[in-house]
């Protein structure tokens, strides 16, 4: 058979919840650290403004390079091996930001804390695929996601609270005891592991015809991971340039309003969207959410307000907040039950790297476009995200799946 021990028929099982709760510390660490990290190498360092950016994306690139290893090593290492290792290291990472007194050793920790949160997460999203049924996999990835959900609401305001005097060491204290809440709760964790199958075949490709590549990049989960690069790419021009868009505009308050708007709308949308999926297919969910990402991002382009960043925060909400776990599903189910990790590994890695070139180049297109100007080419890049999803996907994936 080749894969866990008995499956499971229950989704709410105590390991599933626990999962949960590892990864709502693993994703506190993340949104805290992301939100407030350019800002303290300015501060503390006195960096540039590429500097500065990179001791954000320092930590994107880790988790990038740690993704493209991580299914590996969970196919053949074990998922509780790696996922302990990992936050093991997360541990020792988040009790270094102290200690570390120049620009250099800033930039190394972040770079080695995004090894450490690439290669965790990794694990923690594979393993909780053998805890859910195959039946209600979107579904119960969707009540998964929703810890990196909760973060993602709590994260940025919380960091602002704590640096809110010009002070940073309450940010790392937290960070800290969440990281080790998160090892200790790991440790509780019982994981199934895969039973290895006599003999080398572990999935659809022949080891004669699987490349270098392939063993780090699972080919049956690229198709779907290249629709999430575009949607990561997108999902950027957010998280990096809108609450900029917001102060520039005298509208600092509406931010919030947007990412609070923004997780009520996710937290909805996660009651009933993976279900839809699981009984009607891919699609019924797929091109709804990919238009509503494309409507909230179209919103942006429109002269700022409350109501319309606050509607815009609804739509992306409903787009890319409930796609993701859609998008997960996809993956998980396109690869052989063996190459799981790698399966997630590439997913996560192909939005990563959205995520992060994003930046990088939607900073050259605001001077000439404006804010509002970039977010209506993003609308547009998503668009183009609907016939890209129709190609590699849609057209040949119309019911729902079998269980």
């Amino acid at each position: 058979m080749g894969e866990d021990s008995q499956p499971q028929t229950r989704l709410w099982t105590r390991n599933f919840v626990l999962a949960i709760v590892t990864n709502l510390f693993i994703s506190m660490v993340f949104y805290l650290l992301m939100t407030s990290m350019a800002l303290y190498a300015v501060e503390r360092f006195q960096a540039s403004d590429s500097a500065a950016g990179f001791a954000s994306s320092a930590f994107i690139v880790g988790s990038m390079v740690a993704r493209l290893f991580a299914g590996r090593l969970l196919d053949t290492l074990g998922r509780r091996r790696v996922l302990l290792a990992s936050l093991a290291v997360f541990v020792v990472a988040s009790l270094l930001y102290l200690p570390a007194n120049t620009l250099g050793l800033l930039l190394a920790l972040r770079f080695v804390h995004g090894l450490a949160f690439g290669a965790g997460n990794t694990a923690i999203a594979a393993a909780v695929q053998t805890l859910i049924p195959p039946a209600r996999r979107s579904e119960g990835t969707g009540y998964f996601g929703l810890s990196a959900t909760l973060a993602t609401a709590l994260g940025p305001s919380l960091a602002i609270q704590l640096s809110s005097n010009g002070e940073y060491e309450g940010i790392f204290y937290f960070c800290a005891a969440s990281s080790v809440i998160s090892l200790i709760i790991a440790f509780t964790l019982r994981l199934p592991e895969r039973v290895r199958s006599p003999g080398k075949h572990s999935g659809h490709h022949e080891p004669s015809r699987r490349s270098r590549l392939s063993a780090l990049l699972d080919p049956d989960a690229l198709p779907i991971a290249s629709v999430i690069f575009v949607v990561g790419l997108a999902y950027s021009g957010i998280l990096a340039f809108l609450v900029s868009y917001a102060k520039a505009r005298g509208m600092s308050d509406s931010a919030g309003i947007f990412f609070l708007l923004y997780a009520a709308a996710v937290l909805a949308s996660r009651l009933f969207v993976g279900r839809i999926q699981d009984r009607r297919g891919d699609n019924s969910v797929m091109y709804p959410t990919l238009a509503f990402f494309a409507l909230g991002l179209a919103m942006l382009a429109l002269e700022p307000s409350v109501w319309s960043i606050g509607l815009a925060g609804i739509l992306v909400g409903f787009g890319f907040g409930a796609l993701l776990p859609c998008a997960q599903t996809i993956a998980v189910t396109a690869v052989p039950p063996a190459r799981m990790g790698t399966g997630i590994s590439t997913f996560y890695f192909m939005l990563d790297a959205g995520t992060g070139l994003g930046p990088v180049v939607l900073g050259a297109l605001v001077p000439v476009l404006g804010y509002a100007g970039m977010y209506g080419a993003l609308s547009l890049l998503m668009c183009s995200a609907v016939l890209l999803y129709f190609l590699v996907h849609g057209r040949t994936h119309r019911g729902p799946r079998r269980a």
